[in-house]
C-alpha cells in the first residue's frame, strides 16, 4: 500500500469493503476504475484500457466513463448480473487538506435497481433474502425496492420448496447469511441466474421495526431483518416507502411448482423464454404498468378460497354488461400513471418535476374512476370505489406549485409555478426587469453614438459588456465607455450602471434557482407523507385494471363463468386451450367437453402423435388456473372443483447444467407430484416412461397409474402410446380410457383432434414421420420393419400384471370416400377388422365367419360400411 499514491491507497481502502463490486471511483468529471476492475469492465463495456502511474514500479491498469453517461455503463453491468458501487467526492475540493475525501453513496445491483432499461414496467424486480433454521424450515421473504411492496412465508418442505418459491418470485438478487452451505449456495446458482449476496446483521434497526408491525413470529422477523439490513445497508439513503411486510402461506394459493408453471407456460414460453405465446401474453389488456405487474401475481398464485374467486368473477361479469363504463374505465385508466414506483422514487430522492406532473395527472382520474366504478350495481364495485382516494390537497399542491413543461434537471430552475412563493417572484421580477432594461439600455445606446451595429452581450466569464465593432470605434468619445477586452474585430466597454444592473440581474437568477431548488424539495418532503395513501390507492387502481383486464377478454374471447362443484365434479363442454385458439383461427380450433366425476378419476388418453393430446391436457389445467384467479373460462359450460395443486409433466428436456438426464427430470417431476398431490390436485401426465426400454417403462406407467388411483385418488390425466395399458379400464374403477380420433383416406391420416370414449387403435407414427417429409425411401422401410416386429410381438407377453394377452397392431378399414358420420365412424374406433386370425377372439371369429356368408362385392362403399356397423352392434351387443 505505501508504495501507491494518497489517491490510489484511497481507493484500494474504499475498494477493501467492495471486493464483489465493481468501484466507481469519482475524479473531476469521470469515474475511474483501476487494476482488475479495470481490466474486466474495459472487456464488458467494450471500452479502452489504458493505464496510469500508481506511485509503484509498474503502470497501474485503468478505464473510465464520464459521469453524465455513466447510468447506460451502470445498467450494462447490472443486467449482466454484476454490482457497482458509486464512489463519490463527500467534500469541497477548495477545502480539502490532501486528498479529497470519497466514500460509497450506493451500491446497485440487480435486484435493486429503481430506474432504467433493467426495470420493465410490467414486470417486479424482486430482491429476496433466504434464512435456514434447520434441514427443513426455512425462511423466505422478497421485496420490490421500486414499488415497496415486501412479502414473507416460513417453509417447511425442505430446500427443494425454498428454490420453487424462488422461481416463482423470479427473484434476480438473493440475500443469506454467509453460513449457509456451499451445496445450497450451488443449487440457488444451479436452479437460478440470480446473483448471491450475504448479509449476516438480524438486528432491525429502531428506523425500521414498523415495518415488522403484522408479523407474530420471530422467525418472520429474522428473515425480513435480513433483507430489510443489507437493503440499508446498500442504498444508504432514507427508504421511506418500504410498506409494512405481510406474510403469505404457500397452502393458502393453489401451489404450482416450478416445473409445472413451466410446462403450462403460464408466464413465459419454454422455447424462447419470453413473454409471446403465454398465458400471459394472452391475457395482458391491463392499461397500467401496475396493473400488469399485479396480474402476474395473481397467475403466479391463483386463489383457493371459494368466496374470493366468486368475488373477483361478480365484478368481472358487472364489468361484461356495463361495456361503454368499461370502455370508457380503460380511457382513464391509460391516463394512470405508475403510481407505485412513483412513490419510490419519492422517497429515494431521485424524483423530478416531470415525475410529480405525472403524479398530477393520475390523480386528475381518480374521482372520475371513483364516481364511474360507485355507480355500477355491485356491492364488490362499491367497496373498490371507496377505497379509491383522490388525494385532492395533493392535487392542489402539485397543480399550484409545478409548471407544466419542467427540464429534467431539479437543479436548473424554471420548474415552479409564478404565483407560488412571493420571494421567488420577487426574484424573477428584478431578473425579467433587468434583462428588459438591458435591451432598453442597448437601444439607447445605439442611439446615442450613432452606431447601430452595437449591441449589448454576456458571456460567463466577463458578464454583460457593450461592443463595438473597430470601424465604429472613431465614433466614441474619449472616457464614454471603459475598456474590458479586444477582439480581432471588435472592442468590448462596460459602465459602471451596466455593471451595476449585471449584479441585480445574475444574484436574482442565481437565487431564484437556489430558491426553487430549495422549493422542489419542500414539495417533495410534502409528497413523501402522501406515501401509504398512494400506495394504497396504487392497489385499489390495479386491482380495478386486472378485472377490466379480465372482463375485456372473457368477452373478446367469448369466455363462460365457471360454476364450482362440492363433489369435485369436472364438466367442461366446448373446452379450448385459450392460448392455442388465439394463436389459430377460433374457427379452425375443435373444441373438446371433459368430463370427470368420482367414478372418473383418471383419463388414459391415447391417440396419434400430433393429435392433440397435450393440448387438451394443457387446456384443463389452464382452464382451472383461469377460473381459480378470478377470471372467465374458454369453454361453452364449465364446473371445475376448486383445485389445491397443479402438477404437470409435459415434454422432454435434458437439465444439462446439473446433469440429469431427460428421463431422469422426468422421474423426478413424476416424483415431486406422486410426493405431493392430494385428492383435491390436478395431475397432467404426458408419455411417462418413454425415456427408457419399453418394458421398464410400460411398467412405470402402470405402476404410477396404479398408486395414484389406489393412494391419491387425484384427477389425473395420463397420456400413453403404451396401448397395452387400456386394460387397465377393466382392472380399476376409476380409470376410464379416452382418445383422440384420426382416420386414414388414401394412406395418409387425417387428425380429427376430436376427444371420444374408449381407446386408440394405433398409435400412426410413420404417417406422421411422413407428414414430416422424411424420405419415400425410408417411409417404405419403416413400414416393412413395422410389419416384422408386429408379427414377432405376436408371442411376447409384457410383464405387468394387469396385461393377459398381447395382440398385433390393428388394421384400420380406410374410410370410404362418401361421408361417414360419427356413428359409423366410431365403429372403426371400437371394433377394427384383425388381420390375422390367431389374433381374434370369438366374437371377432362370428363377425368374419358372417362376412364369408355375404357377397359384399357388390355393394357400393357406403352399404358394405353400413352393413358392417349393424353387424358390428348385433354380435358385440
Amino acid at each position: 500500500m505505501a508504495t501507491y499514491t494518497p489517491m490510489i491507497q484511497q481507493y484500494l481502502r474504499v475498494k477493501a469493503d467492495y471486493q464483489d463490486a465493481f468501484l466507481f471511483f469519482r475524479l473531476g468529471d469521470f469515474y475511474e476504475m483501476f487494476f482488475e476492475d479495470a481490466i474486466r469492465a474495459s472487456q464488458l463495456l467494450e471500452i479502452t484500457l489504458t493505464s496510469r502511474e500508481g506511485g509503484g514500479e509498474e503502470r497501474i491498469p485503468m478505464c473510465g466513463v464520464p459521469y453524465h453517461s455513466a447510468p447506460n455503463y451502470i445498467e450494462q453491468l447490472v443486467e449482466k448480473g454484476y454490482k457497482v458501487a458509486i464512489c463519490e467526492q463527500t467534500e469541497d475540493p477548495k477545502q480539502a487538506k490532501g486528498v479529497v475525501r470519497r466514500e460509497v453513496v450506493q451500491l446497485i445491483t440487480p435486484g435493486t435497481m429503481m430506474e432504467g432499461r433493467g426495470l420493465s414496467e410490467k414486470e417486479n424486480n424482486y430482491i429476496a433474502s433466504i434464512t435456514m433454521f434447520d434441514e427443513r424450515n426455512y425462511g423466505f421473504a422478497y421485496n420490490d425496492l421500486s414499488t415497496g411492496e415486501s412479502k414473507v412465508t416460513l417453509l417447511s418442505g425442505g430446500f427443494d420448496e425454498v428454490l420453487n418459491e424462488l422461481a416463482i418470485s423470479g427473484s434476480k438478487e438473493v440475500v443469506i447469511q454467509s453460513t449457509l452451505h456451499k451445496e445450497l449456495q450451488k443449487k440457488i446458482k444451479d436452479r437460478t441466474n440470480a446473483t448471491l449476496s450475504f448479509e449476516d446483521d438480524e438486528s432491525m434497526k429502531d428506523s425500521y421495526r414498523h415495518l415488522l408491525a403484522e408479523l407474530n413470529q420471530d422467525r418472520l422477523k429474522t428473515t425480513v431483518t435480513r433483507l430489510v439490513n443489507y437493503l440499508y445497508r446498500t442504498q444508504k439513503r432514507n427508504l421511506d416507502h418500504l410498506q409494512p411486510v405481510s406474510t403469505y402461506v404457500i397452502n393458502q394459493f393453489m401451489k404450482i411448482d416450478y416445473f409445472s408453471k413451466r410446462n403450462l407456460e403460464l408466464t413465459e414460453t419454454i422455447r424462447s423464454k419470453g413473454k409471446k405465446g403465454s398465458l400471459l401474453w394472452l391475457l395482458d389488456e391491463t392499461k397500467t404498468a401496475m396493473g400488469g405487474r399485479l396480474l402476474k401475481q395473481w397467475i403466479d398464485r391463483p386463489l383457493i378460497q371459494k368466496e374470493e374467486i366468486e368475488r373477483r368473477h361478480s365484478l368481472v361479469e358487472t364489468l361484461i354488461h356495463h361495456f361503454f363504463e368499461r370502455e370508457e374505465l380503460r380511457e382513464k385508466l391509460k391516463e394512470v400513471y405508475d403510481l407505485e414506483r412513483l412513490a419510490g422514487r419519492v422517497a429515494f430522492g431521485n424524483v423530478n418535476a416531470r415525475d410529480l406532473l405525472q403524479l398530477k395527472r393520475s390523480l386528475y382520474q381518480i374521482p372520475i374512476l371513483k364516481e364511474m366504478i360507485g355507480s355500477l350495481p355491485n356491492d364488490e364495485a362499491k367497496d373498490l370505489s371507496d377505497r379509491l382516494e383522490p388525494c385532492e390537497d395533493l392535487t392542489d399542491l402539485l397543480e399550484r406549485a409545478i409548471k407544466e413543461n419542467p427540464p429534467l434537471s431539479v437543479k436548473e430552475g424554471n420548474i415552479i409555478n409564478d404565483g407560488y412563493n412571493e420571494e421567488l417572484d420577487r426574484y424573477r421580477d428584478a431578473s425579467r426587469n433587468g434583462k428588459t432594461w438591458i435591451a432598453q439600455l442597448e437601444r439607447q445606446e445605439r442611439d446615442k453614438t450613432g452606431i447601430k451595429s452595437l449591441k449589448i452581450g454576456y458571456n460567463r466569464i466577463f458578464g454583460y459588456y457593450i461592443e463595438v465593432t473597430r470601424a465604429n470605434l472613431h465614433l466614441l468619445t474619449e472616457g464614454q465607455y471603459e475598456r474590458k477586452q479586444t477582439l480581432a474585430n471588435a472592442e468590448r466597454f462596460i459602465t459602471p450602471e451596466l455593471k451595476e444592473k449585471e449584479t441585480l440581474i445574475l444574484q436574482a437568477e442565481e437565487k431564484s434557482v437556489e430558491l426553487e431548488y430549495s422549493l422542489f424539495t419542500e414539495i417533495r418532503e410534502v409528497v413523501k407523507e402522501y406515501i401509504p395513501r398512494l400506495q394504497a390507492l396504487a392497489k385499489t387502481v390495479s386491482a380495478l385494471d386486472v378485472l377490466q383486464c379480465f372482463a375485456t377478454i372473457s368477452e373478446t374471447r367469448h369466455y363462460v363463468k365457471p360454476q364450482f362443484s362440492s363433489d369435485r365434479k369436472i364438466v367442461v363442454k366446448d373446452g379450448r386451450h385459450p392460448v392455442v385458439e388465439k394463436v389459430m383461427n377460433a374457427q379452425e380450433y375443435v373444441p373438446n367437453d371433459c368430463y370427470m366425476d368420482r367414478e372418473r378419476e383418471v383419463l388414459l388418453i391415447t391417440g396419434p402423435n400430433m393429435s392433440g393430446k397435450s393440448t387438451y391436457m394443457r387446456q384443463i389445467a389452464l382452464t382451472a388456473i383461469l377460473a381459480q384467479i378470478g377470471c372467465y373460462v374458454p369453454a361453452g359450460e364449465a364446473v371445475l372443483p376448486i383445485f389445491d395443486q397443479v402438477f404437470t409433466r409435459i415434454g422432454a428436456a435434458d437439465d444439462l447444467i446439473s446433469g440429469q438426464s431427460t428421463f431422469m427430470v422426468e422421474m423426478l417431476e413424476a416424483n415431486n407430484a406422486i410426493a405431493h398431490a392430494t385428492q383435491d390436485s390436478l395431475i397432467l401426465f404426458d408419455e411417462i416412461g418413454r425415456g427408457t426400454s419399453t418394458y421398464d417403462g410400460m411398467a412405470l406407467a402402470q405402476a404410477i397409474i396404479e398408486y395414484i388411483h389406489d393412494r391419491i385418488g387425484a384427477k389425473t390425466l395420463f397420456s400413453t402410446h403404451y396401448h397395452e395399458l387400456t386394460v387397465l379400464e377393466e382392472e380399476l374403477d376409476k380409470v376410464k380410457n379416452i382418445h383422440v380420433s384420426a382416420i386414414e383416406q388414401n394412406g395418409k391420416v387425417v387428425f380429427l383432434h376430436k376427444i371420444k370414449e374408449g381407446a386408440a387403435d394405433k398409435s400412426y407414427g410413420i404417417h406422421v414421420a411422413q407428414l414430416a417429409e422424411l424420405p419415400a425411401d425410408l417411409i417404405r422401410r419403416a413400414n416393412e420393419l413395422l410389419h416384422a416386429f408386429e408379427q414377432k410381438e405376436e408371442a411376447i407377453v409384457p410383464p405387468v400384471s394387469h396385461i393377459k394377452e398381447t395382440r398385433p397392431e390393428p388394421v384400420v378399414v380406410p374410410a370410404p370416400v362418401e361421408t361417414i358420420n360419427d356413428a359409423q365412424l366410431s365403429f372403426f374406433d371400437e371394433a377394427p377388422v384383425r388381420k390375422s386370425e390367431p389374433a381374434l377372439d370369438s366374437k371377432d371369429k362370428k363377425v368374419i365367419n358372417k362376412l364369408k356368408e355375404l357377397d359384399i362385392l357388390e355393394m357400393t362403399p357406403m352399404q358394405a360400411l353400413n352393413m358392417l356397423y349393424d353387424l358390428h352392434k348385433k354380435v358385440k351387443g
